[in-house]
């Protein structure tokens, strides 16, 4: 079969049917998703195994930290070096490179007999993540040009990045539980061989920016401005706000990072064509996943305290209790990408499923001493993921979509940069509000009573999930803002074309 086209003399054509390549698209599509979720398993699946390779190791509570500040500094910081590498040596390559990388320094860390070699294998998997993350995103966004296709293609990779995190929880609790926690790390190989093996087989290297350099200075500004960032913020945690190893590499982070986009408007070949950052539609939709990423850290990281901590939960029960909150986020991630944004545009969709959010961590707040799961989490749980299903995968996919070919792994990575600093910041931001709060409710009690104590931990908890809600209400009112009415070009109807 073939189809016929117009050519640009006007003459009708033929057009050759689908290719045996542009059909495996759905396979592509598994073997992104795979690699996707190795990477996002590993911003959750370690910090279960914690207080196991804190107990084998023998490193101190203060060390404990950098196992998760290594991953997120090299992480972010590399991001957008790593979906230029993408453009510019080819997405397959970079790929490929990416996941055997990534499963070596897992292997690396899974055999660590001390804390350095734990927190550099750590470091390592975070670098070659900055290279696998962006590379996998811009390979769905130039694999599927179908508008309806891709909706559901961005629909799967949404909800893994969106619940990757619960995800990791809930392997990091069997395989601690079951195994060891260093399966936590070697679980990593088994996926990758799985990865590199249908990368190998599926995809085409194509080098759409081939033609252009490294934007060496570039390069060095923003992984510089992110790393400082980043540090500042992981060191609030530790440090108060006003130390100047959290003040001083905020704002160090803050010039450089303004210094970089001084530089993209005159660096020859830019690492950050400013070209993606000013369509409307696709400064929303980084501002979203930005947002987003921040606020879900309210549900994974204090929820998980309060589930083991005050309800007795074992490791593997509290992963099993955020299940339903992955499946509410992606049956929303189903409907807001192939139905909703399609029809009636993100304006709608997005500030509507933020402040679905809000409402569910809102509702959070209701959790007590001897509260039930059954019936003051679960239900909050769900309509938490409901909203956030319909944020984040339309999200992903607007800011990804319309972008010149020999830009989309740079694209790609500016989304998981988002995600990842807003993660980093909602992190640190939550810690301190709900750390502040838990000594505030102290003051004047006595301190040695176990019920005040648990009370306490009780207004830490909730204080976070009020601030985690007023964080969604504000991306609903931004986002409600910034998108234009309507339904975007790139979601129009148009002949499916397959970029291989």
């Amino acid at each position: 079969m073939s189809q016929k086209t117009v050519t640009d003399s006007g003459q009708v054509g033929a057009v050759e049917a689908p290719t045996d390549a542009s059909a495996k698209r759905w396979w592509i599509l598994a073997v992104v998703a795979l690699a996707q979720l190795m990477v996002v398993l590993d911003a959750t699946i370690v910090n279960i195994a914690l207080p196991s390779a804190q107990a084998d190791l023998g490193f101190s509570d203060g060390n404990r930290q950098w196992i998760v500040t290594a991953y997120a500094l090299a992480f972010a910081s590399l991001l957008l070096l790593g979906g230029r590498i993408a453009d510019l040596f080819g997405r397959k390559t970079a790929f490929l490179i990416g996941v055997v990388g990534f499963a070596a320094v897992s292997a690396l860390g899974g055999a660590a007999t001390n804390f350095e070699m734990l927190v550099t294998a750590r470091a390592l998997q975070g670098a070659f993540g900055a290279l696998l993350a962006p590379a996998a995103l811009s390979l769905l966004n130039t694999t599927f040009t179908d508008a309806r296709e891709r909706a559901r293609a961005f629909s799967v990779y949404g909800a893994i990045a969106g619940a990757g995190g619960a995800v990791g929880l809930l392997l990091g609790g069997v395989l601690t539980d079951a195994l060891d926690w260093r399966w936590t790390l070697y679980v990593n190989v088994v996926i990758a061989v799985v990865a590199f093996a249908g990368g190998w087989l599926l995809l085409h290297n194509h080098r759409d920016a081939a033609n252009s350099k490294l934007d060496v200075p570039g390069t060095l500004l923003v992984a510089a401005g992110l790393f400082s960032l980043v540090y500042g913020f992981s060191n609030a945690e530790t440090h108060d706000w006003g130390s100047p190893e959290t003040w001083g590499f905020l704002v160090a982070g803050g010039l450089l990072l303004t210094a970089f986009a001084w530089w993209q408007t005159r660096a020859a070949h830019p690492l950050l064509p400013l070209r993606i950052l000013l369509d409307r539609n696709r400064a929303a939709s980084f501002l979203a996943v930005l947002i987003s990423g921040g606020g879900m850290f309210g549900v994974f990281l204090f929820l998980t305290y309060y589930l083991q901590l005050n309800l007795g939960f074992s490791p593997t029960k509290t992963g099993a209790a955020f299940l339903p909150m992955v499946a509410a986020l992606m049956v929303a991630a189903q409907v807001s990408t192939t139905m909703l944004v399609p029809r009636i545009g993100p304006k709608v969709v997005i500030p509507v499923g933020f402040a679905v959010a809000a409402v569910g961590m809102a509702w959070l707040t209701g959790i007590g001493v001897g509260s039930s799961y059954l019936s003051v989490v679960l239900p909050q749980l769900i309509v938490t993921g409901f909203g956030l299903g319909l944020v984040m995968p339309p999200a992903m996919q607007l800011a990804t979509g319309g972008v010149a070919a020999e830009d989309a792994g740079v694209a790609s990575a500016t989304v998981n940069a988002m995600q990842q600093v807003g993660g980093s910041i909602g992190t640190a931001l939550l810690n301190t509000l709900a750390a502040s709060a838990a000594t505030d409710y102290l003051a004047g009690k006595d301190p040695t009573n176990k019920l005040v104590r648990a009370r306490a931990t009780i207004e830490s908890y909730t204080t976070a999930f009020w601030w985690s809600a007023g964080l969604f209400a504000v991306g609903a009112l931004i986002t409600f803002l910034l998108f234009r009415r309507g339904v975007p070009e790139q979601d129009a109807d148009a002949a499916p074309v397959v970029h291989m």
